[in-house]
């Protein structure tokens, strides 16, 4: 067989696919961008040539973006925060049995192992938000929003051991700073008590040490079994 291209492999092998950004975490305004993303299985005959699939594609439509299922399992399983919200997404556009089996894998992938990838990516959003501010005497406001919405979301992970990416109640005060009403010392207040909540709730948490990375393992080497044997 030859390889699918690019559109085919989203087009006609996708499993999953949401809304994410900020219509997936309550905080979208008249004029918010649409993000979607997605999963695409990459059918099995298709490793079989020197030339391999994609492990994530653009488009083709304007703000999307697919990863190919093994890519997409193994940030999972390393606790990626883009990666996990995708999976919790309330916006889900499309799914089949694929799909299906993989958003009822949401538990395995989930463990205290959140709170360095979540905390190392809000370091680094932080330290971004800080050059900002030195430079042009404010950080980008809306980046500042997003910090604080993924330190709660993290928290709340940790301390409940779901993941919840719609922001709720917290959708004013997080639009408030979005706008630039809430003046940058308290913002990095707020940001250091997340912080610290964070650290608190590790300890305590319900969610297990590791991922189940076995049980993710086991519906990847089917799911690829399955696809051989469809020939597609």
């Amino acid at each position: 067989m030859t390889s699918p291209d690019a559109e085919t492999l989203v087009r006609d092998h996708t499993v999953y696919s949401c809304v994410m950004g900020s219509r997936a975490f309550g905080l979208a305004t008249e004029g918010s961008d649409t993000d979607r993303r997605g999963v695409f299985l990459a059918p099995t005959a298709s490793f079989w040539r020197f030339e391999k699939p994609p492990t994530h594609l653009d488009g083709p439509a304007p703000e999307q973006f697919s990863w190919e299922l093994e890519r997409f399992c193994a940030l999972a399983l390393r606790a990626n925060p883009n990666v996990l919200e995708c999976l919790h997404s309330p916006l889900v556009e499309r799914i089949d049995g694929t799909g299906r089996e993989l958003l009822a894998l949401r538990d395995a992938f989930l463990s205290r192992e959140a709170y360095a990838t979540f905390t190392r990516y809000a370091t680094g959003q932080r330290r971004k938000l800080d050059a900002d501010e030195r430079t042009h005497g404010a950080p980008r406001w809306k980046h500042a929003m997003h910090l604080l919405r993924l330190l709660m979301s993290a928290r709340d992970l940790l301390r409940t051991g779901v993941l919840t990416i719609d922001v709720g109640e917290h959708r004013g005060e997080l639009l408030a700073v979005k706008r630039g009403e809430v003046g940058w010392p308290e913002v990095e207040r707020r940001m250091a008590r997340l912080a610290e909540e964070c650290g608190e709730a590790v300890g305590r948490s319900p969610l297990p040490d590791r991922p189940d990375r076995a049980r993710v393992e086991d519906f990847l080497v089917r799911t690829r079994r399955a696809s051989a044997l469809r020939g597609v």
